[in-house]
């Protein structure tokens, strides 16, 4: 099983590159449907709110804690906070929810 692993390696950087070719490849035209467009425009945001998001709650002890750090971001961010505001901001609150809680 451990001589495996150089295969999985490879199949993993195969998968990955043609993921990222074959878009490049197959499609040669601007894309002009509205309906794709829009989801192309949406798909970094989603995959970052989904890879974000569930390390957020889980990286303190306390989900609570995540969680009100999480609202107090978007609440700062919403209020045109700067991205090290917002950081900073969440990090206290978790932090003074861990100290009490």
């Amino acid at each position: 099983m451990p001589n495996n692993t150089w295969i999985y390696i490879a199949v993993m950087a195969g998968v990955t590159y043609l993921i990222r070719v074959l878009p490049l490849t197959l499609i040669r035209k601007e894309i002009k449907n509205q309906t794709i467009r829009s989801f192309l425009f949406y798909v970094p945001y989603v995959t970052l709110a989904v890879m974000t998001f569930p390390a957020i709650v889980q990286a303190t002890d306390s989900m609570w804690a995540g969680l009100a750090a999480l609202v107090a971001g978007i609440a700062l961010a919403w209020f045109g906070g700067s991205l090290l505001q917002v950081a900073v901001v969440a990090c206290a609150v978790v932090f003074v929810l861990e100290l009490f809680l």
